[in-house]
């Protein structure tokens, strides 16, 4: 378990900074600054934790599955980013809506990092023994402040291809989706299977299906036609 955390931490970060290098120089700025004193006003919550209080989070599976909706949220946020991407890189004439929508994505920094900081801080009072908590926060700070742009410049360079940026972000999403799953499931199915297969549901869900792929083929074809004119 506290493996497949780790990659999750490992993976959070890396997908952190890689959605950097689409934003402008000021907004990975305006994005450092706001981690930056997330851990210096943190650092008096992080004092209090433990480490057996953390194993404990780790253990508690209604916790877990609660970690799990929260990840799921960033997880679809951001490969809507993508998709969303990829959808302005191939198109002509955009939509102002369209736009808006693409501009809220991009400014979405994830929630994850956040908990991640916390983590690393806590980890961080832990192993520095010996020295001041307050140091250790401002310390930390500084070393964020400094690696955030430092790692963005870093991966634009190593990557200057757009796309493949853009696919790597998408994949490593994916693989941080399902070690959600492994990480916070922990052995334990939220719903119990059953062995009968319930008619009237699979009847009403077949006739959903058929509904909402008439209802898209008819609603393209208008579209198309509208376009023609």
């Amino acid at each position: 378990m506290e493996t497949i955390v780790l990659a999750l931490i490992i993976l959070v970060c890396f997908n952190f900074v890689l959605k950097q290098t689409y934003r402008k120089a000021w907004m990975v700025g305006v994005i450092t600054i706001v981690c930056a004193l997330f851990v210096v006003f943190t650092w008096r919550f992080a004092i209090e934790q433990s480490k057996s209080q953390l194993q404990d989070w780790l253990g508690n599976q209604q916790l877990m599955l609660d970690v799990a909706v929260i990840l799921s949220i960033e997880v679809i946020i951001q490969i809507s980013y993508c998709i969303m991407s990829a959808h302005l890189m191939n198109t002509g004439k955009v939509r102002k809506r369209t736009l808006m929508v693409y501009r809220l994505l991009r400014w979405f920094p994830g929630m994850l990092i956040f908990p991640v900081l916390f983590h690393i801080e806590t980890m961080c009072m832990f192993w520095l023994t010996g020295i001041d908590f307050a140091t250790i926060a401002y310390g930390l700070a500084g070393v964020i402040a400094v690696l955030i742009p430092l790692l963005t410049w870093s991966f634009k360079w190593l990557i200057p291809e757009k796309e493949l940026r853009l696919e790597i972000f998408f994949l490593t999403n994916v693989l941080i989706a399902l070690l959600g799953i492994i990480a916070t499931v922990n052995g334990r199915t939220a719903v119990a299977g059953v062995s009968e297969i319930n008619i009237d549901s699979l009847v009403g869900f077949a006739t959903l299906l058929v509904v909402g792929a008439l209802g898209g083929f008819y609603y393209y074809r208008i579209k198309q036609n509208r376009l023609k004119i």
